[in-house]
This record gives structure tokens, C-alpha cells and sequence, in this order.
């Protein structure tokens, strides 16, 4: 390694842009593919551990503090970093000589989302709310665990080129798989229940979750069929400290060097980019149930129309950060998220509107696939591919905490000032993002290296 290794990379000459067949070619690749079904299976746990089990909590009589705290077993994925160096680097004893080191770690991540899925559908909240959180807790961290070795292995799976194409893919499958987890709970729900019996019957989100159980299955095969990406091959530590050192410190060590003072600026702007969006995603559903809107409404226009234009998005976020470069559709991205907050407090002026919310969830979730497309791919240059789980995992976990600790306060702002008031404050919570995009777009001149 140079010494200058606080000194940023000088600007290389540039390089034609890809033609727009270039560029849609490559979605049709295995490794883009793969992604796309790896995708669903990390999409499909977290709305049942966040927003379907806050729309079914508040269908179940929980009051909205309580659902604001309990969005806090979210945070299992805002301190993955911490278990990430031993997916990075640890073997899982059989399993890992059968399939590798990625594949092993997902599929046995995926094992632990289903064992905590069945126990969420055999257990009522309303006579056993403690039951759910611990299962809710066991899906968030199998889950967490899904994502860690699954960011590594889509990193290692393609050179950085490629990786917005391959950040869109992992979208589409994971807004696929919310679609399934929020409109198809919904929808089983609703056909599941007993006509002429009280509006909450807990035998119906058992059936709605069991079959989102089974739909894990999905990540399952794609593992079994998946080839292990090709990855560094390490030497062995040569006592426990060098191992501990390798394994815990060095990753984080290596980002800082890297980048000097300017990694507090890159953090600072991952900590904080999504946060808008992620605080107000808690009180959705709550709003939707408190507005009036039915199972069947939700289901359709959030669920499934929602996500159709959340698609169109990463596709485009995808496509415009490969042809216009990363950080200008992270600046849209920002604004974008922002905004479309403000819709939604005009929204709650008016009670319940089926073409107002179809027009505001058409314009927030447009701007949600443009800015996690840019953004997926932003983290992804910034790894360096010896230690690209272990990274990973840091930047999108810092991308989690903060918001999710504020999230956890949503329901009882609601509570003291109302949604409208909620919605107009966490589109304000986005504009200091915009300064961190310009800083950063001004400092980050180049991805690093692909190795060591």
C-alpha cells in the first residue's frame, strides 16, 4: 500500500458513457438474475417485522406509542456490523465445505427467518405480545444475517461497473417480495377471515403468515442453484490475536485510511440519507387503519400498485447512475424522498381518499426506488472486496440507527401532534441530507480498488 493513503484518488480520464443497449443488456445476465430472486428473499421478512405486523398490531387493538416502540426490533439490522466479521470470515461447520462461504451463511440465515416467521403465526398479540417481539427479534436477525452475506456475495458476484445493474435487480426482487409480504398478507388475511365474526380474528394472520413462511423458499433454491461467487482466498491467521485484528478491526481500520477525515463525511451522509423515508414508514400503516382505508384498499394501491412504481424507480435510478454517475441521482434521490413526505400530510387533511392516496403513494415510492438504487450502489463502491461484508454491513447499518431510534418515537409524536404535523416534520428531517450529498459529491472523486 502507498503511503498517501489519507490522499483521495485524482480523477482518471474519462470514458465514453455505456449506450443505453449496453446498459439494459446487462440485466440479463445470471448474476443480475440471481439477484432478483435473492432479492425477494431478503424483502420478504421485513415488512413482517415492521409494517404488515404494525397494520396487524393496530388491527389488534395496540395503541400507536406501543407499535412506535416495538418498530425498535428493527434496529437488529442497524448492528449487523457487529456479528458481520464472523459471516465475513467464520465457516459454519459442514455446511460451508458442502456450498461455500456465501451460500452456506445465507442459507442457514434463511432457516432461522422461517423458525421465526411460524412462531409469529401461532402467537396472538393479543394475548401474548411479549411472543411476538421475541419471534419478531428472530426473523429481524436471521434476517440481518441474510443481508450481510448476501451483500458480500452480490458485491463478489460482478466488477463495480455493474453493480448499480445488479443494486436495481436486488430491488425489483425485494419489492416483489414486498408486494407478497404486504398486499398478499393482506389479501390472505382478509379471505382468510370468518364473515359475520369481529373485525380482529387472529386465525387469519396465522394463515397469512404461515404462507409467507413457505415463500422463503424462494431464497432457499436460489441458493442451492447459485454458483459461490469467486473471492479472495485469505492465509490463515497466524494465532487468535491476528485473527481477531484480521477479522474485527482491520475492516474498519481499512475504510479509514482509505478515505482520512473524509470517511466522517462519507458515514455521516450514510447515517443519515434515508432518513426521512424510514421514520415516517413506521406510522403508515397506523395512518392507513386510523383513516379508514380497508384491508383490500391498502393491499392494492400501497402494497402492489406502490411497489409497481417503487420498480420503475430502481430501474430508473438504476440506469441513470451507470449513464450520469452515482451521486447526482443520490442528490434527486435526497430531494426527491423529502418532498414526497409533504404529500402525505396533505394527505391526512383528508381523511379517507382513495385518488389521493393512489397519487401520493404513486409520487413517494417513484422517489424511494430512484434514491435506493443510487444509494445501494454508493455503498457498494465504497467497499473494498476483501472485506466486503464486514463494510457493507457497517455503511448500511449506520444507515438504520439513527433513523430507527427516531422511529421509535413515532407513535407518540402522532399521539401529541397528530400526522400531519408527524409528516411535515420527518420531510424537514431530510434537508440537511442535502448538504452531505453536495459535500460528499465534492470529495469522493473515485470507487477504491477491488482489492487489496
Amino acid at each position: 500500500m502507498s503511503d498517501n493513503t489519507n490522499t483521495l484518488p485524482q480523477p482518471q480520464p474519462q470514458t465514453p458513457p455505456p449506450t443505453w443497449g449496453q446498459t439494459l443488456k446487462v440485466y440479463l445476465e445470471p448474476a443480475t438474475l440471481r439477484m432478483l430472486f435473492l432479492g425477494f428473499s431478503a424483502g420478504l421478512p421485513l415488512l413482517l417485522v415492521l409494517g404488515t405486523l404494525s397494520f396487524w398490531l393496530r388491527e389488534a387493538g395496540i395503541d400507536r406509542t406501543t407499535i412506535g416502540y416495538l418498530s425498535w426490533v428493527g434496529l437488529a439490522y442497524a448492528f449487523k456490523w457487529c456479528w458481520a466479521p464472523l459471516v465475513d470470515r467464520m465457516p459454519i461447520p459442514i455446511l460451508s465445505r458442502l456450498l461455500g462461504r456465501r451460500r452456506a451463511w445465507l442459507l442457514f440465515a434463511q432457516c432461522i427467518v422461517v423458525a421465526g416467521i411460524v412462531g409469529m403465526a401461532f402467537t396472538d398479540p393479543k394475548a401474548s405480545l411479549e411472543t411476538i417481539v421475541w419471534c419478531a427479534l428472530l426473523v429481524a436477525f436471521g434476517s440481518a444475517t441474510q443481508d450481510i452475506a448476501l451483500d458480500a456475495f452480490r458485491i463478489e458476484s460482478a466488477d463495480t461497473d455493474k453493480q448499480a445493474a445488479l443494486a436495481a435487480a436486488y430491488q425489483t426482487g425485494y419489492r416483489l417480495a414486498m408486494i407478497w409480504a404486504g398486499a398478499g398478507v393482506l389479501w390472505i388475511a382478509a379471505r382468510a377471515e370468518v364473515a359475520n365474526v369481529a373485525n380482529y380474528q387472529h386465525a387469519a394472520w396465522q394463515t397469512a403468515y404461515l404462507v409467507m413462511a413457505a415463500s422463503m423458499l424462494v431464497g432457499m433454491a436460489t441458493v442451492l442453484l447459485s454458483p459461490e461467487p469467486s473471492h479472495k482466498v485469505l492465509p490463515p491467521a497466524r494465532n487468535a490475536a491476528a485473527w481477531l485484528r484480521e477479522v474485527l478491526v482491520e475492516p474498519f481500520a481499512e475504510f479509514i485510511r482509505r478515505y482520512g477525515w473524509h470517511a466522517a463525511l462519507i458515514l455521516g451522509l450514510i447515517a443519515v440519507y434515508r432518513i426521512s423515508d424510514i421514520v415516517m414508514g413506521i406510522m403508515a400503516n397506523p395512518f392507513y387503519v386510523d383513516m379508514g382505508y380497508t384491508k383490500d384498499e391498502v393491499a392494492a394501491v400501497t402494497k402492489v400498485y406502490g411497489v409497481i412504481m417503487t420498480l420503475v424507480g430502481a430501474f430508473i435510478g438504476g440506469a441513470l447512475s451507470m449513464r450520469f454517475g452515482v451521486m447526482r441521482v443520490l442528490m434527486l434521490g435526497a430531494i426527491l424522498s423529502a418532498a414526497s413526505n409533504l404529500l402525505f400530510a396533505w394527505l391526512g387533511t383528508r381523511g379517507h381518499d382513495l385518488h389521493g392516496l393512489i397519487f401520493v403513494i404513486a409520487a413517494d415510492n417513484l422517489s424511494s426506488g430512484i434514491a435506493s438504487a443510487a444509494f445501494i450502489a454508493y455503498l457498494s463502491s465504497l467497499t473494498n472486496i476483501k472485506y466486503s461484508a464486514t463494510q457493507y454491513a457497517l455503511f448500511s447499518s449506520m444507515m438504520l440507527l439513527l433513523p430507527k431510534w427516531l422511529a421509535g418515537f413515532s407513535g407518540k409524536f402522532v399521539d401529541a401532534y397528530g400526522y400531519v404535523n408527524f409528516f411535515t416534520a420527518t420531510a424537514f428531517l431530510g434537508v440537511p441530507v442535502l448538504l452531505l450529498v453536495w459535500l460528499a459529491s465534492r470529495t469522493t472523486v473515485t470507487a477504491p480498488a477491488r482489492d487489496a
